[in-house]
């Protein structure tokens, strides 16, 4: 079994200008993000204070809106749990990450500099690589290439609207548990259809750009299935 990263640790850093209760809201984002949480562990006020080093106020102020963002609910008044989304949440999640993805490479076809695709082929280039690496570091490092994979599409797609959108579908996605890569063979399939939707942004071909991404995702949403099968 791969092991888990240690749940987001350190003292929050209080430059920048960032308000303390932003700063613990953008950390506990992060370690969703990271799977440092993953459904059903609990996150209490205290404990979360002394791993980040701060006052219980302002970690009330940021576990009040994951609640409010429904990433958390309530766990029979021992503090909050992270939410377990059930199926037909993952089948909308997946609907709206097909749109999105779309829209998102079609618009890239449109606007994306030669850098910015050179950028692409970077990231899938380290994806590649972190295929071949130790099978306990290869999903969880692939998990976060990917991220990035699909966040610089989006910054090339110049709409703000959907790159924000897109982010916080992230946040969702990171509450199901495992990667998708963990699935026998969706590595080596999912770098195929990365590359083609470079190849198809690099050729400023935004129907077949969309269309990639969108069969990206629905293959995603067919390899999520086969997890959530075996839960």
């Amino acid at each position: 079994m791969a092991r888990r990263p240690a749940k987001s640790g350190g003292s929050i850093a209080r430059d920048g200008g960032v308000a303390l209760g932003e700063a613990v809201f953008r950390s506990l984002c992060e370690a969703l993000q990271a799977g440092s949480y993953r459904a059903g562990d609990r996150l209490r006020e205290e404990e979360v204070a002394q791993r980040l080093k701060v006052s219980r106020t302002p970690v009330r102020e940021a576990l009040s809106r994951l609640a409010a963002r429904g990433f958390v609910e309530p766990a029979g008044g021992r503090g909050l749990i992270v939410r377990n989304l059930d199926i037909s949440e993952v089948l909308e999640l997946y609907a709206m990450r097909e749109i999105m993805e779309g829209a998102a490479a079609r618009l890239a076809a449109a606007h994306a500099s030669a850098p910015e695709v050179d950028a692409l082929r970077d990231i899938e280039q380290a994806l590649a690589e972190a295929s071949e690496t130790d099978a306990a570091e290869m999903a969880r490092e692939m998990a976060r290439l990917n991220r990035a994979f699909h966040e610089a599409v989006c910054r090339a797609a110049r709409n703000r609207y959907l790159d924000n959108a897109s982010r916080e579908l992230q946040d969702w996605i990171s509450l199901l548990g495992p990667t998708t890569f963990t699935v026998t063979g969706r590595p080596s399939t999912s770098h195929g259809e990365h590359l083609a939707i470079i190849d198809a942004i690099a050729a400023r071909d935004g129907d077949n750009a969309e269309q990639l991404a969108r069969a990206h995702i629905r293959e995603a949403l067919r390899c999520r299935l086969k997890l959530l099968q075996k839960q």
